[in-house]
């Protein structure tokens, strides 16, 4: 449905609505968005290429996408809807491993925003929680029993997060028990991300854990993005939702990953081959 008020808007109005439309659909073609805001296409691509200089979408031959690539990671407020059931299998698996009087790390990824989530029922306490994710300190900033930790450094609006060399020089100062993160991309043995300065916080958060869990949903296997984060051998274990394929499984199988997969509700569990 077309907008006759679309171009009678603000351009910062509209931009806004337009990237509420993309985050929610994923993707759109310029001519629906010049239909649906009323505006013509030369509007539209000027709205797209700011929406891109501020790192909420990125754009394609004819239209635009909230969709991840190898270079570019998707908006938070994207990632927040996608693959939930995914996600919460996760999680659920990783909540187990959290005993009362533990430190925990989570990274400011919406697959450990999922355990914050759960913690919420004050089930694990007391409990040390540290994270640099805007979300999760929102969540647990008000729950009886969590000692919450939250690091500085420079706010990232695309992530929502706390990033930076004071970031990682905050994460440096601690020792926990376990770290909890995920990824953009996993292939070959190796974990991979989109961009340098999201690195430079999780290897520093790995190096600051006793053990570390790597928490993806199955869409993220056999694929690779700009930077490589760490082998996958740093991981204690990797979890993972049953819509993993056999083909995805064995290449975790065949670089000796120890990894577990998480049923989604009426899926299953089972536990990976690799290494022991």
């Amino acid at each position: 449905m077309s907008s006759s008020s679309g171009g009678q808007q603000g351009p910062a109005a509209r931009q806004a609505a337009m990237a509420e439309q993309v985050l929610a659909d994923g993707s759109a073609t310029a001519a629906e968005l010049a239909e649906r805001f009323g505006v013509s296409l030369m509007t539209i691509h000027r709205d797209l290429d700011e929406l891109e200089r501020q790192g909420i979408v990125r754009k394609s031959r004819g239209g635009v996408t909230a969709q991840p690539s190898g270079v570019f990671e998707s908006n938070v407020q994207y990632r927040l809807k996608t693959m939930r059931a995914e996600k919460a299998a996760v999680a659920d698996r990783a909540l187990k491993m959290v005993e009362p009087g533990m430190a925990i790390l989570l990274d400011d990824s919406t697959s450990t925003l999922e355990i914050a989530r759960r913690l919420r029922t004050g089930e694990v306490t007391p409990l040390t929680v540290v994270t640099n994710f805007l979300e999760a300190i929102n969540l647990l900033a008000d729950q009886r029993g969590i000692h919450l930790m939250a690091l500085g450094g420079d706010y990232d609006p695309l992530h929502s997060s706390f990033l930076g060399v004071s970031c990682v020089e905050a994460v440096e100062q601690l020792r926990v028990d376990v770290c909890f993160a995920s990824t953009s991309a996993v292939h070959k043995g190796y974990a991979y991300h989109q961009e340098q300065h999201i690195v430079s916080v999780k290897r520093a958060m790995l190096d600051a854990a006793a053990r570390n869990v790597l928490l993806i949903d199955h869409t993220k296997l056999g694929r690779v993005a700009l930077h490589r984060v760490v082998p996958l051998s740093r991981f204690d274990l990797l979890l993972v939702d049953d819509g993993a394929s056999p083909e995805e499984l064995r290449d975790l199988d065949e670089h000796k990953v120890r990894y577990e997969v998480c049923g989604t509700k009426g899926g299953h569990d089972g536990n990976g081959t690799g290494a022991t």
